[in-house]
């Protein structure tokens, strides 16, 4: 017994001047971090490699200038292959750089290698606000109010990602999102520069904004629009990247009318409506049109079951019009959804496709999606 005392008092006294000794490195690292350290001394980031195939069997014969603008009107193929980092900063606030290797639409699947796409830095301010910088490669889609998931997308652009305005490219931008109880709402300004005119330098402002309304718990209803304007700069040397002279705000000319014809300088409006009608079966639609020309109409329906299950479906319906009484593009898309772990997707699926001025035709098509 008088040994057992000995022991447990040699432990106790081990185990109080351990305990001293974690205190005192505690009170080192708590002084240390507040007098020296950084913002982004106890980051994570995360990799994420992303790879997207999509191929079409097209069911014609020759192929001629009309047909040709039918199914690029109608399929994306190709490889899109991207890199991702993201640091959390600050514990709330993330950075993001992107990185692409190669984008679907082109016409060789070899690829290029890989080049810095986008630079996005969100700063969470509080439960109901976030701003958002994008020095690089911004579009709408990354400010704006997300609706639905990258997971929910079918085979072609139609049935993916929402209104087409979402996805343009619109350069460098900030924005601020807020969020009070069932509404949200997003307001963004970007900049870019055009492709230079003769003797001077075409600077375009897109001003973006948003509002999301969630008319139920399984209901929502957004409206979106982007308005473009530009200056045209007077003749000057040009600077290196990033450097920009306060003179560009001063407009000193109008825009060359063919941007505005080719649609670089036209506004865009939409209206989503999205709602979950039996458990995880989602429909959901949208609609866009011109600022310039409310007769041009662009729209989508697309029904999907594309939950966490390994088996899903989906079927669409789209189409394109430009003012006259017929629809110049229409389409007719269905497709199936195999998840095969939890980092690979396999959708098959079939295409109708009808084009003004050509003949309708099918298409089978096949596209795979893996992440690391």
């Amino acid at each position: 017994i008088e040994i057992l005392k000995r022991l447990q008092q040699e432990a106790f006294s081990d185990i109080m001047k351990l305990r001293d000794r974690q205190e005192k490195l505690e009170r080192e690292l708590a002084f240390f971090k507040s007098s020296k350290g950084s913002p982004f001394q106890e980051t994570s980031t995360h990799v994420r490699g992303e790879f997207d195939a999509v191929g079409a069997l097209l069911m014609i014969g020759t192929i001629d200038e009309s047909k040709c603008d039918a199914i690029e009107n109608a399929i994306r193929t190709g490889i899109d292959s991207r890199l991702t980092f993201e640091t959390t900063i600050r514990e709330k606030d993330t950075l993001v750089a992107e990185f692409v290797g190669s984008e679907r639409g082109q016409k060789s699947i070899l690829g290029s290698p890989l080049s810095l796409a986008k630079v996005l830095y969100a700063a969470h301010i509080s439960d109901w606000c976030t701003a958002v910088a994008i020095p690089v490669g911004g579009r709408c889609r990354d400010v704006a109010v997300p609706t639905s998931s990258r997971e929910e997308r079918g085979l072609t652009d139609y049935s993916s990602f929402g209104p087409p305005l979402l996805n343009q490219l619109n350069g460098s931008g900030i924005s601020v999102m807020v969020k009070k109880s069932n509404i949200a709402a997003c307001l963004a300004q970007f900049f870019s520069a055009l492709p230079p005119q003769p003797g001077s330098q075409l600077y375009c402002f897109g001003t973006f904004g948003q509002v999301v309304c969630q008319l139920s718990s399984n209901s929502k209803l957004s409206i979106l629009g982007i308005h473009k304007m530009a200056n045209l700069s007077r003749p000057q040397p040009e600077l290196a990247a990033m450097s920009l002279p306060f003179s560009f705000l001063q407009r000193s000319g109008h825009p060359d009318a063919a941007l505005v014809e080719n649609g670089l300088l036209d506004g865009l409006l939409a209206m989503t409506l999205e709602s979950e009608v039996y458990e995880s079966t989602k429909i959901g639609g949208w609609v866009q049109i011109k600022r310039s020309n409310p007769k041009y109409l662009q729209w989508a329906v697309t029904m999907s079951d594309t939950s966490v299950e390994d088996f899903g479906w989906g079927l669409s319906l789209g189409g394109l019009q430009h003012g006259s009484e017929k629809w110049n593009h229409f389409q007719v898309e269905s497709f199936l959804n195999f998840k095969v772990g939890k980092k690979c997707k396999l959708q098959p699926g079939l295409l109708y496709v009808m084009n003004e001025g050509t003949t309708p035709f099918p298409a089978l098509m096949f596209r795979t999606s893996w992440s690391l």
